[in-house]
């Protein structure tokens, strides 16, 4: 008999509440099941300790027997510290081609220039205004 560690919905409509349960594959999402092993109310605050509730000495019982826990359980699971969730796969999907990287990367470039540009020509006027305003020589007239 091949078990797993699933949720089963209760509660009403738009009201949603789960049971963590074990049961065998075969049986319905909300049919039959061998023991209820812990509950999740997803309308409580995500930082609420009543959110997820594992009794983890049973979880870690049937895992000994061979039940294994569906993608959302061993999410509750590993938050719980009861049991390691290994890393998806998550492919890096359409990266930009080679011309469309290049371009982007010369578009950078030239920006980097430009402010460096504006920063050189910021610092440059006040380099030169500052000798400009030598006091000026007094003309001496004949009277």
């Amino acid at each position: 008999m091949s078990l797993k560690i699933r949720l089963a919905r209760a509660g009403s409509k738009k009201r949603p509440y789960y049971h963590v349960v074990i049961a065998d594959v075969r049986s319905p999402r909300d049919g039959r099941f061998i023991e209820q092993v812990g509950s999740w109310n997803p309308l409580l605050p995500k930082d609420g300790g009543e959110r997820v509730k594992i009794d983890a000495d049973r979880v870690k019982h049937w895992m000994d027997h061979g039940a294994l826990p569906t993608d959302r359980v061993a999410r509750f699971l590993d938050e719980a510290g009861i049991t390691k969730r290994e890393a998806r796969n998550n492919p890096t999907k359409a990266l930009p081609g080679r011309k469309a990287q290049e371009r982007t990367e010369a578009l950078k470039k030239a920006q980097e220039e430009a402010a460096a540009a504006i920063a050189a020509a910021a610092a440059e006027p006040a380099a030169e205004e500052a000798p400009a305003e030598a006091p000026a020589e007094e003309a001496t007239t004949a009277e």
